[in-house]
C-alpha cells in the first residue's frame, strides 16, 4: 500500500548552504587556509545542494572550490550545468568531458589560481580523491608551489552536526522504512526464497515513500545467520530460519540505517536469548548517549552487555548523507556527543555455533535523553507463521 504520509520539503532554503558557507569559511581563516578543494559527491553536494545519481559513473570528475571569501565556484563537465544552474551556486565553469588529454585539470588549476597558495583538500580517514592520481598530480605541477593541507577535520566538524532540516529527512527515511517492516508478516514467509524476500521488502520501501534502496543486505539461516553483508543466494525460507535484513534507504540525499530480525515458526532458546541480549546492548546504549559523553562510552555500554558472548566490530558509527560517516563506536574513538548528533547503536554478537545477531536504531543527540529516529524494535525476536 502506498504510503499517505506527508513528506518533509525536498531541498533546504539558501540560508542552509549560506550557514554552512560561514562556518567553513571561518575556519578556513583561522587556519590561514584560501580555499577548500572538494571532489566527491557528498562534499560537493553539501555545499550546492547538487543532488544527482550521475556520481555513479566514474568517467567524469567533478570539483568545488569554496574560497575563505565568496561563493563556491563550480569546476564540472559540461553536462551538469543546466542541473547545477538550479542550485544556489552562480559562478559555473564548465568543460567538455570525458575529454582524452585535460579533463578539468587546467580550468580547475586556473580557478585555484585565483583563490591562493593554500588548498585545504579531504586527505583523512573514510575520504577520497575520485579523481585519477595522474591528473591530480598534473594538477600539482601546474600549481607549482602551492601547499595541500588536510580538510578532514574541518569537514568531519561542520557535517557531524546536523540541522533540524537535516535530521527531519533522516527521521522521514526512518519512518518509511519503519512502516515497510511493519508490514513483515505479509512480506515474508515460509517457503519463500531469500531473494523474492528482499524484492519484496525493497518493493515496500519504495511504496511507503523512500526515494532509493540504495542498500539491502542480510542473511537466514536455520536457527540464526553467519553472514549479514551478501547479497540473496537464492536459498529458499524454512521453519527454524532467521531472517535479518539491514537497511539503508534515502530521502532526499539522506540516509536511514537499521536492521531487523524475524524468526519462522520456532526457535530455541539459544537464538532467544542472543536477540535479547542485543537488545539489552542497545538499552545501555540509550542510556549512555548523553551530551558529553564519548563514542567510546557508547561501545563500552554495549559491550558491558555482550562481553560474555563476543561483539562483533564496532557498535554504531555516525549517519547522514552517507550510509556510514564518522564517528564509530569503538574503544579508540574519543568523540564526544553533542547535541545534533545523528548516530546508529549497532550492537552485534557471536553465539552458538558460527552464528551472529546483530541489532541496529537510529538516534539524534539532544540534551538529555537522546531522540529515537527509529520505531524501536520489539524486546523478544518476532515470530512470522
Amino acid at each position: 500500500m502506498t504510503s499517505t504520509r506527508k513528506m518533509p520539503t525536498r531541498g533546504f532554503p539558501e540560508a542552509e548552504y549560506n550557514h554552512r558557507l560561514e562556518r567553513a569559511q571561518e575556519y578556513l581563516i583561522s587556519q590561514s587556509l584560501d580555499a577548500l578543494l572538494l571532489t566527491t559527491e557528498v562534499d560537493i553536494r553539501y555545499f550546492t545542494g547538487f543532488l544527482t545519481q550521475f556520481f555513479q559513473s566514474p568517467t567524469r570528475p567533478w570539483f568545488l572550490v569554496v574560497p575563505k571569501t565568496g561563493k563556491p565556484v563550480a569546476v564540472i563537465p559540461a553536462i551538469g550545468a543546466a542541473a547545477m544552474s538550479r542550485t544556489w551556486i552562480e559562478d559555473i565553469r564548465t568543460w567538455s568531458s570525458p575529454h582524452p588529454d585535460d579533463d578539468g585539470v587546467s580550468l580547475l588549476a586556473r580557478t585555484l589560481t585565483e583563490v591562493g597558495l593554500r588548498i585545504a583538500l579531504p586527505m583523512g580517514r573514510e575520504s577520497s580523491l575520485r579523481m585519477p592520481l595522474t591528473d591530480f598530480a598534473c594538477l600539482r605541477q601546474r600549481l607549482n608551489g602551492t601547499e595541500f593541507v588536510d580538510a578532514s577535520p574541518i569537514i568531519q566538524a561542520l557535517r557531524l552536526i546536523k540541522s533540524e532540516l537535516e535530521i527531519e529527512k533522516i527521521a522521514n527515511a526512518c519512518a518509511c522504512v519503519g512502516d515497510a517492516f511493519d508490514a513483515a508478516s505479509n512480506l515474508f514467509s515460509v517457503g519463500q526464497s531469500d531473494v523474492e524476500a528482499f524484492r519484496r521488502f525493497k518493493i515496500e520501501c519504495l511504496q511507503q515513500g523512500v526515494d532509493d534502496v540504495s542498500y539491502l543486505v542480510g542473511g537466514a539461516g536455520s536457527g540464526g545467520y553467519d553472514d549479514i553483508i551478501s547479497p540473496p543466494s537464492g536459498r529458499p525460507i524454512e521453519t527454524g530460519d532467521v531472517l535479518i535484513l539491514d537497511t539503508g534507504c534515502t530521502y532526499d540525499g539522506y540516509f536511514c540505517d537499521f536492521d531487523r530480525n524475524f524468526a519462522f515458526g520456532t526457535v530455541d532458546d539459544e537464538v532467544r536469548l542472543a536477540y535479547r541480549t542485543v537488545y539489552r546492548a542497545t538499552e545501555a546504549g540509550l542510556a549512555t548517549a548523553r551530551p558529553g559523553a564519548t563514542c567510546a562510552d557508547l561501545f563500552y555500554a554495549m559491550h558491558g552487555v555482550m562481553e560474555r558472548e563476543g561483539e562483533v566490530g564496532r557498535l554504531g558509527h555516525g549517519l547522514g548523507m552517507q550510509l556510514t560517516e564518522g564517528p564509530s563506536n569503538t574503544p579508540w574513538d574519543e568523540t564526544k556527543l553533542r547535541p545534533g548528533m545523528v548516530m546508529t547503536l549497532e550492537p552485534g554478537m557471536s553465539f552458538g555455533e558460527g552464528k551472529v545477531m546483530v541489532h541496529e536504531e537510529n538516534i539524534v543527540i539532544r540534551d538529555g535523553e537522546p531522540e529515537l529516529l527509529t520505531r524501536r524494535a520489539a524486546p523478544d525476536l518476532p515470530i512470522i507463521g
